[in-house]
């Protein structure tokens, strides 16, 4: 197929218009919504209000909404018509708001019902423009005297900017990424290689469309092909997720592991692991795995019948929920990538997933590793390619260091290549700890361990002077059953809630290298705080006592074997 449609996002409304015009594209699941060609013109009537009230080529339009099919409208409208994109996460707090809309400069705002009230009265007074968009009403703004002329496709250049895009990371710092139509469209065409849409495609989405990979895949990708995506119209419950599958029977899914990894501990392992007749073969790798494979037929029958891929990303999964996924053959597949790349960089299908990798670079993408580690291969991961953003907004000296002197992005994730060019993500480099004998050690990994315990619902392992210290979020129903819980000893909540750290530390430290065994094991009272793809904000917690630890059966537990 001819490309020149993936030059902007200009051009693929108008190819995606031509060639799909009557067919389902932004729906809820209630049926409300556009096809490819009332979205072409709602897009065009919505760019002609901006322009109406003032708003032109290079100014910078906020958007703030939980998903819908108008969010697809405001972002083309404002986007692919020489303006400037400011997404912005709904979960994003009201000071984070207020400073992405003062630091961009945003002239205007599309912004839902719902999180209006997250706008301050400094920042209204700032806009120029504020449109609702559940129906596109005007709640402030004067229209101008003659508006100008909408910018014709050939207007719209490839270096253009067509979004900013405000990153909440791990490390605290917000930083707004500049990602061009050539950035966007060159993941596009990447993506489209190696997951290929098709008309008869049926996404449901359910990721923030504000965040990179869920606009990038779960809009663009469809958009491309003319394939139908639908959203769900209020929370997204198990029992609304669950009828939401039952609806729709999607094709395709996108998801962070959080959510797959909840459905397995809370809906698969359970009934697996149900009885002692199911709990001992479970143990034996040739039982589990015809287990497993029933397991994912059962699955698959949850998830519509009809997935043929859903996509993890965004976060690290669970080994062990990976080998149920694997073993069970649910069409997953694991990609990695960030908000600067727009932002795919390796990936694979499920038919070619390997364990605990990502798979290989994807097409139009350099990858090198930096200050490779010549005894374990790890390095940290260094990119170049036309997804790769120019930098960060209005703050040069962040963007002079996110590059190499030879143009080569650095993504502070650390990694290793196998034989075959397959990526294995092993951490971040800004949260790797260095052993006392001067071993690398990965906090991810070590995590994963802890959270494949049954009592343990989430970690954070940190160094405290010198010791590896586990920070513990138990499952709190399994939690409150096990300390009320009577035996012949009658042992406290207080001994018993010791002696459960000290079986996790002894169950931690049977499986991970010396020099990555735990020391200390604090209780942390409430689930970490977390970005919007569910990485914990390691900042808030690294280093120091966590503030929900303070109770008397928080106390730490140190095994005899400590280093």
């Amino acid at each position: 197929m001819d490309n020149t449609h993936q030059r902007s996002l200009r051009a693929l409304l108008e190819f995606a218009f031509t060639r799909y015009a009557d067919k389902p594209f932004l729906h809820f699941i209630d049926g409300s919504g556009y096809s490819y060609g009332e979205f072409h013109a709602k897009v065009y009537e919505t760019a002609g209000l901006l322009a109406r009230y003032g708003m032109g080529r290079g100014d910078l339009v906020g958007l703030l909404s939980q998903n819908m099919p108008n969010w697809g409208v405001a972002y083309f409208a404002s986007a692919a018509f020489g303006m400037i994109s400011v997404p912005m996460l709904p979960d994003f707090s009201e000071s984070e708001i207020k400073h992405i809309l003062k630091h961009s400069e945003a002239r205007a705002l599309f912004v839902s019902r719902k999180l209006l009230p997250k706008v301050l009265p400094k920042a209204i007074d700032r806009l120029e423009l504020i449109i609702c968009l559940d129906d596109f009403s005007i709640i402030k703004g004067t229209p101008c005297g003659e508006p100008a002329a909408l910018p014709s496709e050939e207007d719209i250049q490839p270096d253009d900017l067509a979004a900013i895009i405000y990153t909440s990371g791990t490390t605290g710092s917000s930083k707004g990424v500049m990602l061009s139509h050539k950035n966007l469209c060159a993941n596009l065409w990447s993506t489209e290689d190696v997951r290929p849409s098709f008309e008869w495609d049926v996404w449901l989405s359910l990721l923030p469309l504000s965040h990179t990979l869920e606009c990038s895949m779960c809009l663009l990708l469809p958009m491309n092909a003319g394939a139908s995506v639908y959203y769900i119209d209020k929370a997204p419950t198990p029992t609304i997720l669950m009828k939401s599958l039952a609806e729709v029977r999607p094709t395709t899914i996108l998801s962070v592991p959080l959510i797959i990894e909840k459905v397995y501990r809370s809906a698969v392992l359970p009934k697996l692991t149900a009885t002692p007749i199911m709990r001992f073969p479970y143990r034996i790798p040739p039982f589990r795995k015809l287990m497993n494979r029933k397991a994912g037929k059962m699955l698959m029958e949850k998830f519509g019948g009809r997935i043929r891929f859903f996509g993890i990303g965004g976060a690290r999964l669970d080994p062990e929920v990976e080998r149920f996924l694997l073993e069970a053959r649910f069409p997953y597949a694991i990609g990695y990538g960030l908000t600067e790349t727009s932002p795919l960089i390796a990936a694979a299908t499920p038919d070619m997933v390997r364990l605990g990798s990502t798979g290989p670079v994807v097409k139009g993408v350099e990858l090198r590793l930096l200050n490779k580690d010549p005894r374990t291969g790890v390095g940290e991961i260094a990119v170049k390619g036309d997804n790769v953003t120019r930098g960060y907004f209005k703050n040069p000296e962040a963007t002079s260091a996110a590059f190499t002197e030879d143009g080569w992005f650095l993504t502070k994730d650390l990694g290793k290549l196998d034989k075959d060019g397959w990526l294995y993500i092993k951490g971040r480099s800004s949260t790797t700890i260095i052993g006392p004998s001067g071993e690398n050690i990965y906090p991810e990994e070590v995590e994963s361990v802890i959270n494949s315990h049954d009592m343990v619902s989430e970690s954070l392992v940190t160094n405290r002077k010198g010791r590896l210290t586990a920070l513990v979020h138990f499952d709190s129903e399994k939690l409150k059953a096990f300390l009320e819980s009577t035996d012949e000893l009658k042992r406290t909540a207080h001994e018993r809630l010791e002696n459960l750290k000290k079986e996790i530390l002894d169950y931690v430290n049977q499986k991970v290298s010396k020099f990555s065994r735990i020391s200390e094991i604090d209780q942390q009272d409430e689930a970490f705080e977390k970005t919007a793809t569910h990485k914990i904000k390691r900042y808030l917690y690294d280093g120091s006592k966590s503030k929900d630890s303070k109770s008397k059966d928080s106390k730490s537990s140190k095994p005899s074997h400590s280093r």
